[in-house]
């Protein structure tokens, strides 16, 4: 097993937790004033689902990487380019992340926010399978930066309302992944013909 380049990891963590962040603007809005309860319950479950997901995914890969070994680079290329049209597409659609609730930081509701932020995790952890990279330190950065990010948007959305900073902050994530998407590539020469 091999690991993945520090900036490369911080740049996939950053990618990963702009749903979270964006998400986490709308909670902030929609409370107006969030408390310290709020704030550790929707960054801890953020954080601990982004860095779930990712070992999910990496434990799943693990059943097929035999099959896909020659290909690994063009199957991660194109699980980033998923990720990453979804992101575009949610970045440029006008229904925004989701409605404000009573409280969107307990019970169900948490768990389906908590669920709906971290799924392309578990396609970047499948990613990290097929290219042979260990996921222990990348689960653990992906948790930590999305739980960072989390508080941050809280912060930010309370202070501000959800302007077009969780629009932008999702087309960053998603031109973050497609530059990874187009290095992986590159990096294996998949670009030679």
């Amino acid at each position: 097993m091999s690991s993945i380049e520090p900036l490369t990891l911080v740049g996939v963590a950053v990618a990963l937790a702009m749903d979270a962040f964006a998400v986490a603007l709308a909670t902030g809005a929609g409370l107006g004033r969030a408390g310290p309860r709020q704030y550790f319950r929707l960054a801890w479950h953020f954080g601990l689902f982004q860095a779930l997901m990712p070992v999910i995914g990496w434990a799943c890969g693990l059943t097929v990487r035999y099959w896909v070994e020659h290909y690994a680079h063009w199957v991660a290329f194109g699980l980033l380019m998923f990720v990453a049209q979804g992101m575009f597409r949610s970045a440029f659609s006008d229904s925004g992340h989701t409605r404000a609730v009573k409280d969107p930081t307990r019970g169900l509701s948490l768990v389906l926010l908590s669920v709906a932020t971290s799924i392309d995790a578990l396609a970047v952890g499948f990613s990290l399978s097929v290219l042979k990279v260990t996921i222990w330190i990348p689960a653990l950065i992906i948790g930590v930066v999305a739980g960072a990010f989390t508080a941050c948007g809280i912060y930010l959305g309370a202070l501000f309302g959800r302007t077009v900073l969780g629009r932008w902050a999702e087309l960053a994530g998603a031109l973050i992944l497609v530059a990874i998407g187009i290095k992986i590539v590159w990096s294996a020469h998949g670009f030679q013909w």
